[in-house]
């Protein structure tokens, strides 16, 4: 079937239908697949074939995600945005929550009686393998009517796709930093974006809910429809007031749902409305611009009715056009894309009061090892030998609060049941840094500039290279007062924090769990971007006991399933391989 056809039924189907457990089967191997026109690499795909079918389900369902490892190494999977409420060994991260699948091997996540409902997604959390192909949009469509009423459902989703595999990208930024610089194509519902953009069906006099998630690697997307209002009403997962704007802007990880209201068709001999396409836009400001590749933008067609014939869509707006800024113009306008701290949310609920505030300094810094590594607060990210809920369950009580245990490398911190944490997440660098927190949504309260002093020392203002004080200069002016939004904040899972800015986000710890909070650039992850929350360790151990299965993953991988970071039930360290040191910050 072609990938326009396609994608037009695959919006027509009766979602509401579906039974109340939603049995889903795959077989996770490599494929070889040319997906964007620029060669054959190898891919991981699902049942011998890339794209992953998105997963439909009513919110109270229970779905049954049976995975069958044909890899040669272990995998795992991490449903995005799911709280996995008293079931935090199901969150997926490798080492962190379980032991991954062994090869050849199969394990049954239970997502049981889903009490959410929005967009999520599903993708690998053992060794970056969603950036092979591993991941696929999930729909928890809410049980009966939703807070707003729409005539149709669409779904779009968004990947960055890079020529070369992760691990060699990954290996060559940490030991020969900066990279050379590298422009992805980009998929758009699995398909190259440049040959095969998806249709929409969008009829007039209708009103339309768009489901937009990115699943990127490493690059930001953003979406409208140009000449055309859409209007916010979802932030990954929770519902907003109507926010009007002319595009949403995303980061990895991300996600938004927007209403569309399609006007009537005009009178013969007047113009055309303009909703005849939608426009993609791929880019990264931590990349030099490109006239073709930083934005790669690409147009997309919108049909009234599945018979309508394609037609010369994209000519009617060659006019558009970027300024230094990344913003698009017509007729002098300046667009407005969606800002999370300006958004509030459908529930009226103010800000929580903050119990704990804990402050986080995000950035990058050379090691001894001659590595260039991120790190949050000069404290760069590595995995136990042990998984970190494993240790939390099995060691002695009078241990379980003693966080050094856990590996200083996991950057553990105890939470305390129900107490409101308040994060001050400050970003040096230059780029920003979409951070997701797992097991929970924040409240987004506060965007502000960091203070002079904290900005990075290697880029002075006075700069001797005109092109990289262009780029600090271009930053500087995007830099925003504090803004503030304690009346009724939007609530996330995931937030960009932009470059040289600070965010505060506030989450009451009532999910008993392990958890991590970590960049969602994926080679920011790698290069060390994350930490671990060990919530309530004390009721976690009263509630929590892990499946038989989950241990005989641990002991199938050769991997200890109890103790300290080292398997040992005391304080004994012995064998905990030894972190770099932290030579300097940038």
């Amino acid at each position: 079937m072609a990938p326009i056809l396609a994608a037009l039924v695959l919006y027509l189907l009766p979602w509401a239908a579906l039974a109340a457990t939603v049995h889903v089967r795959w077989n996770v191997g490599y494929v070889y697949m040319n997906r964007d026109g620029n060669g054959v690499r190898r891919c991981i795909g699902v049942n011998g074939t890339l794209p992953i079918p998105p997963i439909h389900i009513v919110k109270g369902d229970t779905l049954v995600l049976q995975v069958n490892n044909m890899l040669d190494v272990p995998t795992s999977m991490h449903a995005h945005g799911l709280f996995q409420n008293g079931t935090t060994f199901l969150d997926g991260p490798s080492m962190v929550s379980q032991c991954g699948i062994p090869p050849a091997q199969s394990f049954t996540y239970i997502y049981k009686e889903v009490a959410q409902s929005g967009l999520y997604w599903l993708h690998s959390h053992t060794n970056h393998q969603n950036t092979a192909g591993l991941r696929t949009p999930l729909v928890v469509h809410d049980l009966g009517s939703p807070p707003y009423q729409y005539d149709g459902d669409r779904l779009l989703w968004f990947e960055d796709w890079y020529p070369r595999e992760f691990d060699a990208r990954a290996n060559q930024t940490i030991h020969s930093f900066p990279p050379p610089i590298t422009y992805p194509s980009a998929l758009v519902n699995g398909y190259d974006g440049g040959k095969r953009m998806p249709a929409l069906l969008l009829a007039p006099a209708k009103t339309y809910r768009i489901r937009l998630v990115n699943m990127s690697t490493t690059e930001s997307f953003r979406f409208s429809i140009p000449g055309h209002p859409l209007h916010v009403i979802e932030t990954d997962g929770y519902y907003t007031l109507p926010y009007t704007v002319d595009g949403v802007d995303m980061g990895p990880g991300q996600r938004y749902s927007v209403l569309v209201n399609v006007p009537r068709p005009p009178p013969p001999g007047r113009a055309d409305p303009n909703t005849s396409v939608y426009k993609v836009e791929l880019y990264a400001n931590f990349i030099p611009k490109n006239a073709l590749l930083n934005p790669l933008v690409h147009y997309g067609p919108i049909y009234q009715n599945v018979a309508q014939a394609p037609s010369s869509l994209l000519a009617r707006y060659s006019h558009y056009s970027f300024d230094t800024k990344g913003k698009e113009k017509k007729n002098k306008k300046i667009l407005l894309w969606s800002n999370d701290i300006l958004i509030q949310g459908l529930a009226n609920q103010r800000a929580l009061p903050v119990d704990r505030q804990i402050v986080l300094n995000i950035g990058g810094a050379q090691f001894s090892d001659q590595t260039t590594r991120d790190v949050i607060n000069n404290i760069t990210y590595a995995n136990s030998s042990v998984p970190t809920l494993n240790s939390v369950l099995t060691l002695p009580d009078s241990l379980v609060r003693n966080t050094t245990l856990y590996g200083g490398q996991t950057h553990s911190v105890v939470l305390d049941h129900l107490e409101v944490i308040e994060l001050l997440v400050k970003n040096s660098n230059l780029l920003a840094h979409p951070m997701h927190l797992h097991g929970h949504r924040f409240q987004v309260v506060e965007y502000g500039p960091i203070a002079p002093n904290e900005r990075p020392p290697f880029v002075p203002p006075t700069t001797d290279d005109p092109a990289l004080q262009a780029e600090y200069q271009n930053i500087l002016d995007t830099i925003t007062p504090v803004v503030t939004n304690l009346g009724r904040p939007t609530e996330r899972d995931t937030v960009s924090v932009p470059p040289m800015q600070y965010v505060k986000i506030r989450f009451r710890a009532d999910n008993p769990g392990v958890w991590l909070f970590h960049c969602h650039m994926d080679i920011h992850f790698a290069m060390g971007m994350a930490m671990t929350f060990i919530e309530a360790p004390e009721l976690l151990r009263k509630s929590t006991k892990i499946p038989k299965e989950m241990l005989d993953m641990c002991n199938a991988l050769g991997i200890k399933s109890s103790g300290n970071a080292v398997g040992a039930m005391d304080t004994n360290l012995a064998g905990l391989p030894v972190a770099p040191s932290l030579v300097s910050t940038p």
